[in-house]
This record gives structure tokens, sequence and C-alpha cells, in this order.
């Protein structure tokens, strides 16, 4: 069993932990498979009435004629720029420079593909219309990433998004939604999943983020695309002989989470207006637009730490269980707002906060 940091064991052991929809242990999966008949059968290789099911309903939740379950988003990520590729014969493919692809997936896309990503706009900010329209008519699909993780959970206006859509639909490129966090996205924009995927040639969303199933993403477009993606996705070797503890919690989760996004959000933004009422602390973006934001501090990462250790075993609420530096003096953490947060005593995650300006004043 890998070690946790000093950190990470404080949060674990904390009564409450902020962030999530709990502890992800054996128990999600007793959850989902509690309440089925034993003796419904499995999928096999990717087939059968119970996934295929299953993906009909994906299908028609986000709008697109067909959709395919996929045991990693980064496998189907990777498909998805592939096809849109080979159908204009262009290894171009758009994206922004901190793009899941570009810096977490060692170059898969690159490697296994042999794909020229165009790194598109600057890596602190999003990516915008006339970055769009200054791509080259030879680049065959731009991916945008809604909420823009790793900037905070940033997201461009509607209208700007629409407007990119028209875009690229005129010139012929492809348009491919990594939605890791679609539904986490609707609250701020006020649209359905239907509605946002529209602006989409292809679409890919996950199970395990802020809908918390145990792993799976779902893949969807036309007929031709996804009946093209099922070729790829054995060939990556993404045809398990059964998926249904992946894509059985995926719906058991959705069930439940999904009617809870825009409270998810509500209580985002009033996390974040504790955070930003904290001395050398602020949050990215200051207001959330969805249910994730970024919290910057200007204070060396060892020292947050001692403070963070101390509060949690203080008042038995766990912030986060890591800190990345950014700098000599200055650190970051993410907070993904799900049914953790509810459960903690609202007079007590005051308190909290309230111990936390008072050990950073003392600090500063």
């Amino acid at each position: 069993m890998t070690k946790r940091t000093p950190l990470a064991a404080a949060f674990h052991e904390a009564k409450y932990q902020v962030p999530g929809n709990g502890q992800r242990n054996v128990q999600v999966l007793k959850n989902v498979l509690e309440g089925l008949d034993g003796s419904l059968d499995s999928d096999h290789y990717g087939t059968g009435e119970l996934i295929e099911q299953f993906q009909s309903e994906m299908a028609a939740l986000v709008g697109k004629e067909s959709a395919v379950f996929f045991p990693s988003g980064t496998m189907a990520q990777q498909i998805a720029l592939r096809i849109w590729s080979d159908a204009k014969g262009s290894k171009k493919v758009a994206y922004h420079p901190l793009s899941h692809l570009e810096i977490h997936e060692q170059d898969g896309l690159k490697e296994l593909h042999h794909l020229e990503p165009v790194l598109l706009g600057e890596a602190d900010r999003l990516i915008r219309l006339d970055d769009v329209t200054a791509l080259g008519d030879d680049v065959a699909c731009l991916l945008l990433e809604l909420p823009q993780r790793e900037i905070g959970g940033e997201l461009p206006p509607y209208d700007e998004l629409e407007a990119i859509a028209a875009y690229c639909r005129g010139k012929g490129i492809k348009l491919h939604l990594d939605g890791a966090r679609l539904f986490e996205i609707l609250p701020y924009y006020g649209k359905t999943a239907t509605e946002v995927c529209a602006l989409f040639d292809s679409v890919y969303f996950s199970f395990y983020k802020g809908i918390g199933g145990i792993a799976g993403a779902i893949l969807a477009g036309d007929e031709s695309f996804t009946t093209s993606s099922k070729v790829w996705k054995r060939r990556h070797g993404g045809d398990l002989i059964a998926l249904y503890p992946y894509f059985l919690s995926g719906r058991y989760y959705m069930e439940q989470r999904l009617p809870r996004m825009a409270a998810y959000y509500a209580q985002a933004v009033e996390l974040a207006a504790m955070y930003n009422g904290c001395a050398g602390l602020e949050t990215k973006p200051a207001v959330p637009v969805s249910n994730m934001f970024h919290v910057h501090a200007v204070l060396p990462a060892e020292q947050l730490e001692e403070i963070l250790i101390a509060l949690y075993k203080e008042t038995g609420i766990g912030l986060t269980g890591y800190l990345r530096v950014t700098g000599e003096s200055s650190c970051y953490f993410e907070v993904s707002v799900g049914d953790s947060l509810g459960r903690i005593p609202q007079a007590e995650l005051v308190r909290t906060f309230e111990r936390l300006a008072a050990r950073l004043w003392e600090e500063a």
C-alpha cells in the first residue's frame, strides 16, 4: 500500500472531508449491486442487452445518435481525435496547452496515433474565438475542455462557445467536447446536456468525476463515428470481457447526483467566498462557474501543510489532502464539491474557516 503523506493522512482521518462524494472504497460498488437482480446477464466484450440499453440511454441524454461505453476517458478521447484525423486526412488536432492529452497521458496521442497537436491559446487562459479563427484549414479537429480544469475550471461565455462552433462548422473543423465534467457546468450555463452537446460533433464525459462512479466514460456522436470508435476500442484493448461493474455504477450514481448538480454549484460559490475571506488565500475563478475551483495560497507549501494538519486535528474537518507547489512561497489545491460538503454541520464548517483565517493572519 502506498504510504500517505502527513497531510493526506490527516485529511483521511478527519471526521469530515469537504471535497468530493466520500471515500472511494469497495462500498461504492456494494451500494450499486445490493439493489440488483443477481441473475442479470453480464455484457460480453462490449455487447449484450444490458450495455446496449445503457449506451442508448446515454446517447439520448446528450442528444446524440449513438454512444459507446469506454473503460477510460484517455482511451476514448485519443480515439475520437484519431477518427476525425483519418476522416479529414490531416494529422493536426488542436487543444489547450494544459489539455489532459498534452500533460497527463505520456504523449499517447503522439506515440500511438502519430497525431500533431496544435497548442491553441495561452496556458493561463481559455481558448478564445480569435485563437480559433487563426487556425489553419488543415486542422482536423478542435478539442474544447469544459470546464478548463487546470486553470481552475474556467468556462467561456456561452455565446462565444456558439460562435466557435459555428466557425468550426463553416471551416470543416470537427469540434470535440472534453466534457469530463459536462453535467457540472450545466447549472452555470442554464442549459441542458443536449443543448450544449448540439454544438459539438463528438462528446466525451466521465462517470467518476462529479458523478462518483467507479470508472469509465461515454463517447457519443453520429452512428458512423461510434461504429469507428468500436473498432478502435478493440484495437486499444478496451473490450474487456465484462464492463458491467463500471457502467452499472455510472447509471446508479448518475440517478443520484445529476439532480444535485445545481446544489453542488451553489455550495461551491458559498465555499469559495469562505476561502476568499482568509488572508493569503484566493480562489480561481474568484466566483466559481461550476462545482470546482482552485485555492491559491501566498504561503510556502510546508508552512500551509502544518497549518492544515493542526486545523484538521482541532476541528475534525479536512479541506484538502494535497498541496501543489507553484513557487517558493506559493501553492494551490483543487476543490470539487459533491455530497461530502452537505454532510458537514454548517456551524462547524464556519468555525473551521474562522480558525483557518485566524491562523493565516498570525502567519502573515
